[in-house]
């Protein structure tokens, strides 16, 4: 790892150190066990498209916030969501190849479904409102540029 890379994951375990920890050990193994389990619906929201990925990891972090700096900073600067995590808790954006590929899958997956599968009409409208709905979502959420990527782990 480079010696940036290094001072970053310093500032972010420095800053998930301002986080305030539950004083009761019942109570933060409870956190620790919604945030994983939280961590493996997120894992699962990647390859089942009607399971979103990004809510359940948000919720993860704010429970590993709660439970575990050493948790909470895993996820922070974990290689496949802590960059994504950190971009979209700042703002930053996501990347324009990760939209249009997600806005892609979306529609493929719903449109599978509520053509083939799905045979009541109400049902299939409700999927097309769904899809709509996130893909305007999606599409609202800044661009990350190249050269905020590069800024950024």
């Amino acid at each position: 790892m480079s010696k940036a890379g290094t001072k970053e994951k310093r500032n972010i375990r420095y800053n998930s150190e301002k986080t305030k920890i539950h004083p009761n050990r019942w109570v933060r193994i409870l956190w620790k066990i919604s945030g994983t389990f939280f961590v493996g619906l997120a894992i699962l929201g990647i390859f089942l498209p009607l399971l979103p990925t990004t809510p359940f990891l948000l919720l993860a972090l704010a429970c590993y916030a709660k439970s575990s700096k050493r948790l909470h900073s895993w996820l922070l600067t974990n290689r496949w969501f802590g960059r994504y995590l950190r971009n979209y808790r700042e703002r930053k954006g996501i990347p324009f190849k990760v939209k249009i590929l997600t806005v892609l899958f979306l529609w493929l997956t719903i449109g599978y479904s509520a053509i083939f599968i799905i045979k009541i009409f109400l049902i299939k409208i409700i999927l097309f409102i769904i899809a709509a709905g996130v893909s305007i979502h999606i599409l609202s959420i800044p661009t990350l540029r190249k050269s905020q990527r590069n800024n950024s782990i």
